[in-house]
């Protein structure tokens, strides 16, 4: 297994010409079991939501390693009084798992959208309860464990308890001086 550095793994904006890469994630299993979207069952479907949903999403970068493209990153920036916070949620072909990539991107993207969205003033991970790996990848990532939040959402139509971390502008881990 290939690890990278930190300096092979970038962020940038999604593109058209991306949506064969997000075909990869969008229709592998260990991808979808905390993802909101189900395995789509034709590469034409799993192309269609990501130009439907991830081209039109206004902060949504590709997950680069080594130049390509392996997963997406997005934050959700929130409207009215909470417009101070924002989440953020990312998706990693598997065969890229266990290789410091997503710790990476998680720590590139809050450090941009920090820069990028000025009024943010805390990101939010809502991570499953029996997603261990990812809840390890924000924690790395400098993002504070704040509790569990009971059947706080629904996973293909069930309800699930959730742990919520944040990192928050003024937090030590927080660098507005990123190389990427």
């Amino acid at each position: 297994m290939e690890k990278y550095s930190d300096s092979d793994i970038t962020l940038r904006p999604l593109e058209i010409s991306d949506a064969d890469a997000a075909v990869q994630w969008y229709m592998d299993e260990k991808v979808s079991k905390f993802c909101s979207w189900e395995v789509f069952p034709s590469r034409e479907s799993a192309v269609d939501y990501f130009v439907r949903q991830d081209l039109r999403h206004p902060w949504n970068r590709a997950i680069c390693a080594a130049g390509w493209v392996v997963g997406s990153i997005a934050v959700n920036p929130f409207g009215g009084s909470d417009r101070c916070r924002g989440e953020l949620g990312y998706a990693l072909a598997s065969e890229y798992w266990g290789r410091g990539i997503a710790t990476r991107a998680v720590t590139l993207a809050a450090n941009s959208a920090f820069l990028e969205l000025p009024h943010l003033e805390r990101l939010e991970a809502v991570v499953d309860v029996d997603n261990p790996a990812s809840q390890r990848v924000v924690e790395k990532a400098g993002f504070v464990r704040e509790g569990v939040l009971r059947k706080y959402y629904l996973l293909k139509g069930k309800p699930r308890d959730a742990v919520i971390f944040s990192l928050l502008s003024t937090d030590p881990r927080v660098n507005y001086f990123v190389d990427d």
